[in-house]
């Protein structure tokens, strides 16, 4: 067992790729097998992900240095060789990743991995672009890893054809090979500054530039930040996202409801590091705070003003962005747990959403025509066509709109904010951790935009999917009663039921999002662990 949890860091990385690479030797007649070595997968990867949390928390006996493990590939000793490093941050979005994995990959078996080819192994090489970007000690590999999944969602984007969808496809394609482009320069001049690019080290070195060599580390800074901007969806380069996301399969949308947290998450990681030295402009809270509250004014506007469905799950997903940006802006760590919290239950309501829509659709007329030519299209039977009768029409319909309909609206109250969801809990520990960031008894310009930014962005979720839900359950007469299937219906249920939870647990939770903001605000902890690592032995984290 020790032997088993000394390789741990790696499984989360190793696992998909292994797995995606056999698939790809698996011919597409053998469906059965290929969703059986996704589900044993996943739930490989999501058992990964609990245990390294519980060894980086000090639930399980380990000996790493303040919960920071670190795998050394190759046996050489960072800032030298590729690291892995897993701490409470990596840890938490490792978790965030295998539970909308799961539920995202069991909705698309249902009938959307049959819609073009290598649908399985393409979901695998995300999860695993997903996970090494969280657990990576060096820039590089968070560029490698970055690539890794952008490729996969390509594939993921274009799956099951269309002209819309293509067309939306070729625009997130091109914007993201800007974005990557961008990464390539920024991590060149880095390099040439600080003869680095493992985070740790470069934590260390930033700090005794100065003067041109301060500058062009800050100049190189800056276009990392764009980049990571672009990826994070940031106002003004976010014009690619609603669109794209809407002309995406609905599993896969799903699924990239965590993509632009990638994003976030590398400019939470490097920035923490670099604060001690002087955080670059890229990197700190005058420039995310501003940027933060244009993007979250610019998806309230954009959710306000779009008639389609899925793009209104787009803007949405800008106006989390938004808040994450503006809450990290904010000075000191205060509002980086109540963020934390509120990452997590945004991922996990969008996610729910898009693939809700698509079901939500299947009620109206052109829904179940566009699904039935889909079908056609893609050679697939539907296997409940045969079941359908008028007999059982009445039975049909209160099941499959009550849970339609019960479903839009705690999702629109998830998004919203509103009592009693767990986004509700995580919106009002941010504002009042807002109020209190000041160092005087009056709060701030900047707390009390925040403050103001997020209730007006709360009234325009309010009167824009008030409209939605009247549209869409309301006031059309050509309702048609859909067909769910478990597999359809459950992996919604299940990031519902996850954001109840994680209300229920509010108070343990958001313990545990503090203990991470406290640590990030100790950037020591992790470039100790990372450096004083000796080439004898991988992990030193385990206990004998």
């Amino acid at each position: 067992m020790n032997e088993w949890l000394q390789h741990l860091p790696i499984l989360p990385v190793a696992i998909p790729l292994m797995v995606g690479a056999l698939m790809l030797l698996i011919n597409d007649t053998h469906r059965r097998t290929r969703l059986t070595l996704g589900f044993l997968s996943i739930a490989a990867q999501a058992y990964c992900a609990v245990t390294l949390f519980c060894l980086s928390a000090g639930y399980l006996p380990s000996n790493w240095p303040d919960g920071v493990g670190v795998y050394l590939l190759g046996d050489w000793p960072a800032p030298f060789g590729i690291v892995a490093v897993v701490d409470r941050l990596s840890t938490l979005m490792l978790i965030l990743t295998s539970i909308l994995g799961a539920a995202t990959w069991v909705y698309a078996t249902a009938r959307w991995d049959r819609a073009g080819s290598h649908f399985h192994p393409l979901f695998q090489f995300l999860l695993m672009g997903l996970n090494g970007a969280f657990l990576t000690g060096d820039l590089f590999n968070l560029f490698v890893f970055f690539e890794v999944l952008l490729a996969a969602s390509y594939g993921l984007m274009l799956h099951g054809s269309g002209r819309s969808r293509v067309a939306a496809g070729l625009h997130y394609i091109a914007v993201n090979l800007v974005a990557s482009f961008l990464l390539l320069i920024a991590m060149a001049l880095i390099y040439g500054v600080t003869g680095t690019l493992n985070m740790a080290d470069l934590a260390v070195r930033a700090g005794l530039l100065a003067g041109s060599e301060r500058l062009l580390f800050e100049t190189g800074a800056a276009i990392l930040g764009i980049a990571f901007l672009i990826k994070a969806a940031a106002w003004p380069l976010n014009f690619w996202l609603p669109a794209a996301y809407a002309n995406a399969c609905a599993p896969v949308a799903g699924i990239f409801a965590i993509m632009t947290k990638v994003g976030i998450y590398s400019l939470l990681r490097i920035g923490s590091l670099l604060l001690p030295t002087g955080a670059p402009a890229a990197f700190g809270g005058s420039w995310m705070f501003p940027a933060g509250m244009a993007t979250l004014i610019f998806g309230a506007v954009g959710l306000l003003a779009a008639a389609q469905t899925e793009r209104q799950a787009g803007y949405c997903v800008i106006m989390s962005s938004g808040t994450l940006f503006a809450a990290l802006g904010m000075p000191g760590v205060t509002l980086t747990g109540p963020a934390l919290f509120y990452l997590i239950s945004s991922v996990l309501a969008i996610g729910a959403l898009y693939m809700l829509l698509e079901l939500v659709e299947r009620t109206q007329s052109f829904g179940a025509d566009v699904l039935a030519v889909s079908l056609e299209a893609f050679d697939l039977e539907d296997p409940e066509a045969a079941d359908r009768s008028d007999d059982v029409v009445g039975v049909a319909i209160p099941a499959a709109m009550a849970f339609l309909g019960m479903s839009f609206g705690f999702c629109a109250l998830l998004i919203i904010g509103l009592p009693p969801t767990s986004a509700f809990i995580g919106k009002f520990a941010l504002l009042s951790a807002a109020l209190q960031t000041s160092a005087t008894d009056t709060p701030s310009l900047a707390a009390w935009s925040l403050v103001a930014g997020m209730l007006l962005s709360g009234l325009v979720g309010i009167i824009a999917l008030s409209r939605t839900g009247i549209r869409l359950f309301w006031s059309s007469d050509d309702t048609v009663t859909p067909r769910l299937r478990i597999s359809e219906a459950a992996p919604v249920g299940l990031l519902i039921l996850a954001t109840i939870a994680l209300a229920f647990w509010a108070g343990p939770v958001m313990h545990e999002m503090e203990l991470t903001a406290n640590y990030l605000d100790r950037p020591i902890s992790y470039v100790n662990a990372v450096l004083s690592q000796s080439p004898e032995r991988a992990v030193t984290g385990v206990s004998q």
